[in-house]
């Protein structure tokens, strides 16, 4: 548990620099190769880091310390998920270990968002939001003659 916890907390360490940096560097800014080197490091070491480390610690925690096996079915609060060749209604048994794997692919899902989330943010900076153009009666933009499209 506490080395999944660390390599979260790496990973949001990480990530939360990308940000506050982005929010300090001007967009159009020129870039060295030096930065650009360090840059290139950062952005490798924290896909590295989330989309290997990360996931390998939490099935590395839920087989060790949790115990999730193919062998420790899933009965749910009541039994509920309780399968039919226990004398439960699910015709589908659902072990400990499908529940270890379908976490770890919410995992690569929210680091796949949190990614495309890190990419948006860096390549919006710096820009303001269009100004709103006013509108005709039936909804469309009001242009002056003359004025460029």
């Amino acid at each position: 548990m506490v080395a999944f916890t660390a390599s979260v907390i790496v990973a949001l360490v990480v990530a939360g620099g990308i940000v506050a940096y982005s929010r300090r560097r001007p967009a159009g800014a020129p870039l060295t190769w030096g930065e650009a080197m360090v840059g290139a490091l950062v952005v490798f070491f924290l896909m590295f880091w989330s989309y290997g480390v990360v996931p390998h610690y939490w099935l590395t925690w839920a087989d060790n310390e949790l115990g999730w096996r193919a062998d420790k079915l899933v009965f749910g609060p009541g039994d509920i998920l309780k399968p039919e060749a226990s004398g439960g209604w699910l015709p589908v048994t659902i072990t400990y270990l499908v529940i270890r794997d379908i976490i770890a692919v919410a995992i690569y899902g929210a680091i796949l968002g949190a990614n495309i989330g890190l990419w948006a943010l860096w390549q919006n900076r710096g820009r303001k939001p269009a100004e709103p153009v006013e509108t005709s009666t039936f909804g469309r933009p009001l242009v002056r003659e003359g004025a460029p499209a």
